[in-house]
């Protein structure tokens, strides 16, 4: 996605135009390389806990196969309790096995035929795989396919983000932050990487 119309509409705000300054271009784009099968497995793996937890099941699932990253057919015919012996839990196993044998039959497209889709059409496809909810599919809308107008409502650390940028007393519902996220329309995806940065950085 261009930034600059982005940048000219969120620095009206003087609350982005802070974080903006601070931390400095969003790296959200669309990729046309992205692999969506690639993109959810290591989504769905990395989901919930620490990074170098993660990093570490990541490198002991990889190796399972002695490859970069599993072929599909291979992925969809293993066992979850190969997957679970590595660190996986089992809802995950079953997940990526899912993933890997819809992206076989074609319910995940490729990333040409999903780049296509609408974002509603986009997350309907992909809620249909075992372990793949919304969140899971608004965060591939945001990060693999770039769209820039995303506001994911049930992400407690985008909300602990809009509550210290903005200097609020609570953290904001789901129907406080849908009314916050008007302003930054039609860049709202861009506005939320901006958040999460303010919750990492703990800004006031």
């Amino acid at each position: 996605m261009s930034t600059k119309p982005a940048y000219a509409h969120l620095n009206t705000d003087p609350v982005m135009q802070g974080l903006i300054e601070r931390h400095g271009p969003c790296p959200l784009q669309y990729n046309p390389d992205t692999n969506p099968y690639r993109a959810l497995v290591r989504t769905i793996i990395f989901q919930q806990i620490s990074g170098a937890a993660a990093s570490a099941i990541w490198g002991r699932f990889a190796a399972l196969f002695d490859a970069e990253f599993p072929p599909q057919t291979a992925l969809a015919a293993m066992e979850w309790e190969a997957l679970r012996a590595v660190g996986l839990s089992r809802n995950k196993a079953l997940a990526v096995i899912d993933v890997a044998a819809k992206s076989l039959d074609g319910t995940i497209p490729t990333q040409d035929e999903l780049s296509a889709l609408d974002d509603d059409h986009v997350i309907e496809r992909l809620v249909t795989v075992r372990g793949v909810g919304k969140w899971t599919a608004e965060m591939f809308l945001m990060s693999t396919l770039g769209r820039p107008d995303i506001l994911p409502l049930n992400d407690v650390g985008l909300l602990n983000g809009a509550q210290i940028a903005y200097g609020l007393d609570t953290r904001p519902d789901a129907q406080a932050f849908t009314e916050m996220g008007e302003q930054w329309r039609p860049w709202r995806s861009i506005a939320c990487w901006y958040l999460w940065r303010a919750a990492d950085t703990k800004l006031a």
